[in-house]
């Protein structure tokens, strides 16, 4: 029986980094994977589909190109191609986790591990031989998996997740997507830029239902441009496989109405991998379909760590990369800092992009918290304009004290331009700081700074 300082079991963006910082701090660690290194995100999520989403912008750029004074002719699409070079993208990630965990001496073992108490996990390797080991700590990683609602249940074939969406060898002429929050938008964008015939379905009343409306019209428009159909604020909401094509019933201003389509993605949510791995029988406590945790991402068992999806929302791997590092390091005696769940960006990759932080508007109405919106459209920025990347806008929400409540872009770079906003929030910096950093001209990134001034009624060029 080989013996660890700590196992963890899962090796996605979660579970590996948790391994990396545990190494570094001198502990001795150990990984089960029973599928590939990197887990769904790297393999199945995160990584593939902004390979997809590249190939999709590339579709309308070359579209744009002749403004530019560049005459060019689209003489076909080939979605395999696209969908081949996402699944190698993804293998040569996977590849690079596996030499960072034999550049920090981690052990990966390769199979199924299953608590058999507080300090031993049973490991079934794909051949079927069972081993033990044990380990001081253990850090659960087990990510997450589609959540199904009566009559929006997966099987596969014709009713796929994201996860299958990516395996397609040949793409439908047409697609219903079900939610309407990042996976469904961002899949939408792919699928339509490559000839699909998309229509959304949403509950809510947008298009990614917890950004800041202003983020989801400038999406809606986007997509009204592209020709995405869209059925937003319905009720009532299933799928069902006929064989040869799918229906989805919606009920729209009270009146029900059937919908076919070749496919449907359903997306509408997901739940902790938390069954099969022993937490029942050892005593982890778990809560509405996630791992019970606090601030240090301990179970009810001491020892036991649990991080990633399966340790409860936000369902993000940059979320679970941090919880993996909080656990190694507290596991190590040090005292680090805790996640505020309100400075954690939330991205949507499709084009323009969405990126945010902190409050929505909606909600510090809903506080009835004091605010001041500042809002600059990239129409007016000189390096938007050059780069004709002209779509979308900065909204900052500004308190009473100068402090950034929340922060809110639209952009073609919205998910690289969000970090100063979620450092000034980290460093609970004010506005002062932002005015008098100097932001580099011409960029994107000065009308950070100028959505800012214009909160307080000092903009200079808008």
């Amino acid at each position: 029986m080989k013996s660890y300082d700590v196992v963890v079991l899962g090796a996605g963006p979660g579970g590996y980094i948790a391994a990396i910082r545990a190494s570094q701090l001198g502990k001795s660690v150990a990984v089960i994977e029973a599928d590939k290194l990197g887990g769904v995100c790297l393999n199945r999520g995160c990584i593939p589909t902004k390979a997809l989403l590249k190939s999709a912008h590339a579709v309308h750029e070359v579209a744009d190109l002749a403004a530019l004074g560049i005459n060019v002719e689209l003489k076909g699409l080939d979605a395999a191609v696209a969908l081949k070079r996402s699944a190698q993208v993804a293998d040569r990630a996977s590849k690079g986790i596996a030499f960072l965990m034999k550049k920090y001496k981690i052990e990966v073992l390769e199979g199924r591990g299953t608590l058999k108490d507080a300090s031993n996990i049973e490991v079934k390797d794909p051949r079927g031989h069972t081993d033990t080991v044990t380990a001081k700590n253990i850090i659960l990683a087990t990510g997450a998996h589609y959540k199904t609602f009566p009559g929006l249940v997966h099987d596969g074939k014709r009713l796929i997740g994201a996860w299958e969406a990516l395996k397609l060898d040949k793409l439908p002429k047409s697609i219903g997507i079900i939610g309407a929050g990042a996976i469904g938008v961002e899949f939408a964008y792919f699928w339509n830029a490559f000839g699909v015939e998309v229509h959304i379905f949403e509950m809510q009343k947008h298009l990614l239902p917890i950004e800041d409306d202003d983020s989801s019209l400038e999406i809606e428009r986007a997509y009204k441009k592209y020709g995405v159909k869209t059925s937003l604020g319905v009720e009532g909401v299933e799928a069902k496989n006929n064989g040869d094509d799918v229906s989805i019933f919606a009920t729209e201003a009270g009146q029900k109405k059937e919908y076919k389509f070749e496919l449907a993605l359903i997306a509408v949510g997901m739940t902790g991998n938390i069954e099969n791995i022993g937490l029942e029988k050892v005593g982890v406590k778990t809560d509405r379909g996630f791992v019970s945790v606090n601030a240090n991402y301990q179970t009810s068992i001491p020892n036991i760590y649990a991080i990633g999806d399966m340790s409860g929302p936000p369902l993000l791997a940059h979320v679970a990369s941090h919880k993996g590092v909080i656990a190694a390091e507290h596991l190590a005696g040090l005292k680090p800092h805790p996640i505020d769940k309100l400075n954690v960006a939330g991205c949507t990759y499709c084009q323009p992009q969405v990126a945010s932080v902190g409050y929505t508007e909606r909600e510090l109405k809903e506080k009835k918290m004091e605010y001041k919106v500042g809002k600059v459209p990239f129409l007016a920025n000189g390096k938007a304009q050059a780069s004709n990347e002209k779509d979308g806008f900065v909204k900052t929400l500004m308190g009473p004290h100068g402090e950034l409540l929340g922060a809110h872009i639209v952009s073609n770079q919205a998910t690289e331009l969000i970090h100063e906003y979620v450092l000034l929030r980290t460093m609970e910096g004010i506005d002062e700081d932002i005015i008098n950093t100097i932001h580099p001209h011409p960029t994107l990134g000065e009308w950070l700074a100028e959505a800012v001034m214009v909160s307080k009624g000092r903009s200079l060029n808008f």
